[in-house]
This record gives structure tokens, C-alpha cells and sequence, in this order.
């Protein structure tokens, strides 16, 4: 099953759409990757739908990913004796260890680290930001807070922590959890939630171990203040708007979202945007017209995979949504300004030959008119893993990023696994293809732009993990394909 585009699209799996029929239908109306949310998937249920996904992966031959994304720590306050109190602007009310239901002057807090860690002047926002406290004192056992905006407060609300650095990592142990049973189901990708610091994914990385790619989602402002840390450590990253947008003023997302798109593709890692794209669809068949710009911004900008949540999980039209994400993502693809914005956001080559030679394989495809270029794994190493990580180590392919070129870039492996993880190359024959030679020719395919001729080639697609994938297609997945 071929794709008219370049950009891949994220589907969240959920109630809506858990079944092998709806699964079948999302990806066959454009779904690249599911996307499991560990927040409300058990392992049981885990296991079932990455069985689906490759019964259907095996059946279309065509290759599928796998995105198992980690709850994170949850902070949230206690019970209320009534369920819910109401509170006034201005008034003191205060967090603390004491496990008492809560009044309309305290409530509990079941966060030692949290109590230890908050200064008199950082915000709490309780309920996605719905209700914002202000520390005024703290004495390690309870902060005394002042209302700043909002007036109600219930059981089991969420805590977000703007202005503070928690000294805790980004895994707790259901994630651990979760982790070990996601890299046994074998899941192509880890999603690690509330990273503050390169070091979160240190945990994670040695768990791992080759196993599974980490996904980095960038949702608070200690994060982004630590940005180019954290995309040298991950090999992709999600730019997670929801609880960015409550954590950081909402006004600022749409330029952190740009530069965390743009600073991906200097570094060649993919990068997905997430969360609201297609919101009014989880219960109209159609979106908004702000909507629509909102994923066409996102493919404009150059991003690598755009994402549906509860759109696809929960909605009423799970399948119309990832087929007007679709629609949107093909049409921008197709419009005559893209080529433009994509390469005015070039990076400059390196005096190295790594750039050399792909600046100039580049301008040769372009001059000829070539269908596609083809890289097979060169450095003499089987078409795994170790190769992989070969070349990423040398920064061959991430450098090739400034030699974008309209046509596609096609590497083979003889490995299911490491086409699955590929984000940039195309994936060109049926999972259950092995180590074949790479393609002699490439025929054009009448989806191309006038400017560019799609391949279809007789070989299995990319050697390469991601980000190294990625930054060979010059951080921009092209169109997959099948023989």
C-alpha cells in the first residue's frame, strides 16, 4: 500500500479503535504508526494489539510501527471529605503530608519531593492549569500557597510544576514495568513522558538496549531550557503541546514548537508534533478551519510525524480523522510554496567529504532528473544494528541533511525490525523480504510532484534507525512505497 506523502501520521490507539477491523481501517486510511498510551493500556492489552498490528502489517506487506509511550510520573493531590471545595482568588490555601481528607483551607499532597522542593514564588497548577496556587512559605512538610486564578478544586487533580526542577527521574516503576513489557512485546519505539534532563533517558537507554528507539516528549519548560542536550541523548523527539501548554504561557507554544522542529532537523532526529491537531473531530466529522492550518503549519514547518490522540483513541470518527490528516498532509506536500519552505530551512555542509559527497549526490539526482538514490549499508558490516550505530557515531548521514532533494532516497536491509524504525527512507518491499540486492532502476510514480519521481524498488528499505535514517533523507521521510 503506497502513501502520497513524505510525512508519517501517529495513531493512538483507545476504545474508539481497538479492534482489529477499526486498526485495519486507520491504516489503511493513512496510519503509519500506532501508538499504544501506557496511561490506560495493560500489558495484556498491549500484547493483543501489537499482535493485531502485525497480523495486518503482515498481510498488507507492508511495514508498521510501534509506539509504546510511557505514563511518566503523575503527580496529583488527595481526596476532599465533600469530593470538591470551592475557592476564592487571593485566599491561602495550603498542600501538605497530613492524610486527612480535604477542606476548603488544605488538602493532601502524597509528594514528599514535591513538599521538599518548591520555593515561595513558583506556581503549582492544579486541573491542566485550571487552578493556579503561588508558594508563599514552605517548611518541607507543607506549602502554604496563595490562590491566583481559578476557584474549584476536586479529588485526584493533576499537579504541574512550572517553575520547579523535581530531583526525581523520568520512570517510575510502572514504567518500568511497562517498559520491560513493551521491549518484550517488541514495540519499535519508547515515548518517555516529563523529561526535565538528558539524564532521564540514561534509565531508559540502559534498559533498553538496542531494543527499542527513545522518543523524548518535550512538555515542560526544563526541557526546553535544555533542548539541544536532550536531542543529542534521544533519537526523535514529540513535541507534546498539551501539558507544554499548561506548564509554559500558552501564547509560547507556537514558537517553541518551531524551534524544537528546526533544531531537529539541524541535528537530524525526527520529530513529531502532537496533541490537538484535529480536536473538534473526536466528536464532529469535520474539523475546524483552524485545525486544518494547525497540521498544515506542522507539515510546512518540516516535521516528521504528526499525531492524533484522542481523535483516533476515543472520538466518534477515529478513521475519518486519520484520513483527513491525510488529505491535509498530501495536499500541502503538493503545493507549489513546500519546496521553497522546506529548503530555505537548509543547513549549510561541513567542509567534510560526508557533506561533500551528499551535497553533490544531491545536485547530480537533481540535474539528471533521477528517480531516487539508493544507498546500500556501505561500511561492510551485515545491515543491523552495529551498522547503524556505525554510521551514526561517524555523523555520515546526519550531515547529509543539508542536501535535501525532491526525489526519494531509498536503503535496503535484509532486517523487518529496522524498517519499521525508519522514519526517512522508504520502505520498499514486503516485511517478510530478505536481504535482497538493491534495485538496478526506479520508475517514476504519477503521485510525484512535477519536480520529483518517486521509486519502486524490489528491495527491503533503510538499515538505519531514525535518526540516522533521517538525517540520510535530509530529515524529511519521504514517500513509502512497496514493490
Amino acid at each position: 500500500m503506497r502513501r502520497s506523502r513524505k510525512v508519517k501520521i501517529l495513531a493512538t490507539l483507545g476504545p474508539a479503535s481497538d479492534d482489529a477491523a477499526t486498526i485495519r481501517r486507520l491504516f489503511e486510511a493513512g496510519a503509519d504508526v500506532f501508538r499504544i498510551n501506557m496511561s490506560h493500556a495493560d500489558h495484556d492489552t498491549m500484547r493483543r494489539l501489537v499482535g493485531v498490528i502485525r497480523g495486518i502489517e503482515a498481510e498488507a506487506e507492508r511495514p508498521i510501527g510501534i509506539l509504546a509511550d510511557l505514563q511518566g510520573p503523575k503527580l496529583r493531590v488527595g481526596k476532599f471529605a465533600k469530593g470538591a471545595v470551592e475557592l476564592k482568588p487571593g485566599q491561602i490555601f495550603t498542600l501538605d503530608d497530613d492524610p486527612a481528607p480535604g477542606t476548603t483551607k488544605r488538602v493532601n499532597l502524597p509528594h514528599p519531593e514535591i513538599l521538599r522542593s518548591v520555593r515561595p514564588g513558583e506556581r503549582l497548577l492544579i486541573d491542566v492549569g485550571k487552578l493556579q496556587l503561588r508558594c508563599e512559605e514552605t517548611d518541607g512538610a507543607s506549602l502554604r500557597c496563595v490562590v491566583v486564578s481559578g476557584t474549584k478544586i476536586s479529588d485526584r487533580k493533576g499537579v504541574s510544576l512550572p517553575d520547579t526542577d523535581l530531583p526525581v527521574g523520568a520512570l517510575t516503576e510502572k514504567d518500568r514495568r511497562d517498559l520491560d513489557a513493551a521491549l518484550a512485546a517488541g514495540v519499535d519505539w519508547i515515548a518517555l513522558s516529563f523529561i526535565q534532563r538528558p539524564e532521564d533517558l540514561a534509565e531508559a537507554r540502559k534498559v533498553a538496549r538496542g531494543r527499542a528507539l527513545l522518543m523524548a516528549k518535550i512538555e515542560k519548560p526544563q526541557a526546553v531550557l535544555r533542548l539541544p542536550e536532550i536531542i543529542e541523548l534521544s533519537d526523535a523527539l514529540m513535541v507534546a503541546r498539551g501539558d507544554l501548554g499548561v506548564e509554559m504561557p500558552i501564547e509560547a507554544v507556537p514558537g517553541i514548537q518551531k524551534q524544537i522542529t528546526r533544531a531537529c532537523r539541524r541535528a537530524g532526529k525526527p520529530v513529531v508534533v502532537a496533541t490537538q491537531m484535529l480536536e473538534s473531530m473526536i466528536s464532529a466529522p469535520v474539523p475546524t478551519r483552524a485545525e486544518v492550518s494547525d497540521v498544515s503549519i506542522a507539515v510546512f514547518e518540516g516535521a516528521d510525524a504528526i499525531m492524533l490522540s484522542a481523535e483516533s483513541a476515543a472520538g466518534q470518527y477515529p478513521v475519518e480523522a486519520v484520513a483527513m490528516m491525510n488529505r491535509i498532509a498530501v495536499q500541502v506536500e503538493r503545493d507549489p510554496t513546500y519546496p521553497s519552505i522546506i529548503n530555505a530551512q537548509r543547513t549549510e555542509p561541513e567542509a567534510t567529504s560526508a557533506d561533500a559527497i551528499s551535497l553533490a549526490s544531491r545536485q547530480i539526482a537533481e540535474t539528471l532528473k533521477l528517480s531516487a538514490i539508493v544507498t546500500p549499508p556501505g561500511c561492510g558490516l551485515p545491515a543491523n544494528d552495529r551498522c547503524c550505530r556505525s554510521w551514526r557515531s561517524r555523523r555520515w548521514w546526519k550531515r547529509r541533511a543539508g542536501c535535501r532533494w525532491s526525489g526519494a532516497r531509498i536503503a535496503w536491509s535484509a532486517r523487518t525490525r529496522t524498517i519499521r524504525r525508519t522514519w526517512s527512507t522508504a520502505p520498499a518491499a514486503s516485511p517478510s523480504a530478505r536481504a535482497s540486492p538493491p534495485p538496478a532502476s526506479a520508475s517514476s510514480s504519477p503521485q510525484a510532484s512535477p519536480s520529483a519521481h518517486r521509486a519502486r524498488p524490489t528491495c527491503c528499505a533503510s538499515p538505519m534507525s531514525a535518526p540516522t535514517a533521517r538525517a540520510a533523507s535530509d530529515r524529511k521521510p519521504d514517500l513509502p512505497v512497496t514493490a
